[in-house]
Formats: C-alpha cells, structure tokens, sequence
C-alpha cells in the first residue's frame, strides 16, 4: 500500500509545487512506483512535469466529481515509473458542484482507493489555500509535508495550517501525521535564512527534515522547459537537495 504524502501550506510563493514535482520525481529515480497527483486547479505540477494540458481529454476534475476511474486519468511522464494525475483550471468547479454533496471531503480518498495499491508513494500538490481541495488532500494523506520558507514571517501562517490539521484529525481524518517540515529557499549566506532554521527547530524539533533546500537558478529554470530539475540539471544542488530528502524520507522509520 503507498504511502500517501499531502504537500501543503496556505501560502503561495513557499515551494509546494516544486517539492511536489522534484520530491516524486526523486523518488521515481530511488526506483519507487510513484504518482504524483496536481491538486491546483492552476495546474503548474502538470505542467511541470512536461504534460500539456490542451491535449488532455481527462483530469483530476473528472475523477473528483464521479465521472472517470482513477485509473483512467492517469498519465505517463518523462521518468517510467513517475505517474501523473493532472489538473486544469476546471478543477476550480469541484468547490461548487460539491457543495452540497455529503462526504464531499472524501472525494479525493475515494479516487485514490482505487489505485493505490499500485504505487509505492502517491504525492499529493495542493493549492495554496485551506480550500475544499486542500482538505480533500489531507483527508486522503497518511502524512504531510510542509514546505516553510526562509524569509519573514514564514512561520506565522504555521499556526492556521496546524489548526487545521487539528480539525481534520478530529473528524476526517485521525491518523493523518506531519512527515515533516522542509525548509525551502535556504540561503546560507543570509542571517534571516538561519534565523528561520534555528526557530523552526526550536519549535518542531525533530520534525524539521535534515534536508535544506536552497535557493537556486536551476530549479527555477526547470519548470519553463517542463522537466523535474532532475533532468533539467542532475548536478544542480537544487536536484541534489531533492535526491537527499527523498533519502531521509525513504530512510525514516
């Protein structure tokens, strides 16, 4: 059964969708079966891993509101063993059209039943709000990584996420747990990123992977030619960074 990792954080900006897309294709490379599902209806870890979305009959959309199987949404990537679940903008009426509908927080759970046991890891990219898809995400997850930028204020929006998370384990979800929280944008040459370290870890210990990923041209560069930053640039230290927390993770207990 896979491993389910939801990737969330309300703020934009923070290293989501690039940890989404670096982090499964890291994985794919260590040889592990793994799916990454685009929960953002803007769709940019689709795009991110080479899809293009103009020629999709099918999206994540289609699975959420009953009208596809799982299985037939998903694509082929550049790596062989990193499966795709893509997303486009239509995703954004799942918010509406599910209103009204009981056990609309499970939508997503209930998809990914379906398949999951074909995947060693399925991750999960949310949007970079507390939304119904967010919640949706979480309820799936078994865990969930939080990508905390080195800059100010980032761990002030921490407080409303574990909230959440509170409230989610209280009612749809009671074994979700943090995986962990990943320090994006990491400049070892600022008292600011350090700062930000050093106070994360004082408040999550343990929680706070080992791996830093820094800020880096490569992985910005990336995402415009639709490739992991892995096979974009293997040597970056942005690729590196990603190799290394896909080892923490595959090494934890």
């Amino acid at each position: 059964m896979a491993q389910i990792i939801c990737i969330a954080n309300q703020k934009g900006g923070v290293g989501k969708t690039t940890t989404a897309v670096n982090l499964s294709a890291a994985l794919a490379v260590s040889e592990k079966r793994t799916l990454l599902i685009d929960c953002d209806p803007q769709g940019n870890a689709t795009t991110g891993v080479g899809i293009d979305k103009t020629t999709l009959e099918k999206t994540l959309y289609h699975g959420m509101i009953g009208l596809a199987p799982a299985g037939s949404l998903i694509v082929e990537s550049q790596i062989e063993t990193l499966k795709v679940i893509p997303s486009r903008i239509e995703l954004i009426g799942f918010e509406v059209e599910m209103m009204e509908v009981n056990g609309r927080e499970r939508a997503l759970k209930h998809l990914i039943s379906e398949v999951e046991n074909s995947f060693d890891f399925i991750i999960l990219d949310c949007p970079p709000s507390l939304s119904l898809l967010t919640v949706n995400a979480m309820t799936a997850a078994k865990s969930l990584l939080i990508p905390l930028q080195c800059e100010f204020y980032a761990l002030e929006g921490l407080g409303q996420l574990l909230q959440t998370i509170k409230r989610i384990k209280q009612s749809l979800n009671p074994t979700l747990s943090i995986a962990g929280i990943l320090l994006t944008m990491f400049d070892k040459r600022t008292n600011l990123s350090h700062q930000v370290a050093q106070d994360a870890e004082k408040y999550f210990n343990s929680l706070v992977y080992n791996t830093k990923i820094p800020r880096n041209v490569k992985l910005g560069e990336a995402p415009s030619y639709g490739k992991p930053v892995l096979l974009y640039d293997a040597t970056s230290v942005g690729a590196i960074s990603y190799i290394n927390l896909a080892n923490e993770i595959l090494n934890s207990p």
